[in-house]
């Protein structure tokens, strides 16, 4: 019978050889509520507000918010752990993913921050979870849900085309070039 050895800081913390465990579940966690966000707002386009989208769409904002959160600690957490991440290596691929990855970043900020800028000026209460945030004001501040209405969505479907060439990325590390990207994010190496 073997014994599994008490995690360390290097299991919790990334390496040069992976990502460590905090890292994958957020990257994991937030994957997981992007897809459900993309589905659901996919659904109501597809299939209108009015099916199987309502779902979806109602719990929206609260799944945002968390989305939100989770960013502002990944980016703590990475930079907390930006000299003992695996490198992405030189040249022009490196340089791409290191945009790529950075362009994700500022979106992952940007949409949800419109979406609270939106709510902010807005009418109605946000209270995601039943929790307020911002109370209802009397005058909507007009600008805000303009901004929000002009760019929040579509700069989301640019997200989510950068997610799809980040997956497609991910594809070619694994067929083509077999250097155990992906068992980094799984925390199958070191």
């Amino acid at each position: 019978m073997t014994t599994v050895p008490p995690p360390t800081q290097a299991y919790w913390r990334d390496s040069s050889e992976r990502y460590g465990i905090v890292t994958r579940v957020l990257h994991w966690l937030m994957a997981a509520l992007l897809l459900w966000q993309f589905v659901g707002m996919g659904l109501r386009l597809l299939l209108g507000r009015d099916s199987i989208a309502s779902f979806f769409v109602g719990l929206h904002q609260p799944v945002g918010t968390v989305l939100f959160l989770l960013i502002l600690v990944r980016l703590i957490w990475a930079r907390s752990n930006r000299r003992n991440r695996p490198d992405h290596g030189s040249g022009f691929i490196a340089t791409t993913a290191r945009l790529g990855h950075g362009a994700m970043y500022v979106l992952m900020l940007t949409v949800p921050s419109l979406a609270l800028l939106r709510a902010w000026g807005g009418e109605r209460v946000f209270a995601p979870f039943g929790f307020e945030i911002f109370p209802a004001r009397e005058v909507e501040i007009a600008w805000t849900g303009k901004l929000a209405g002009l760019l929040h969505g579509e700069l989301a479907w640019v997200m989510a085309l950068l997610i799809l060439g980040h997956v497609g990325m991910v594809i070619v590390h694994e067929r083509m070039w077999r250097d155990d990207t992906l068992s980094r994010m799984a925390g199958r190496r070191g």
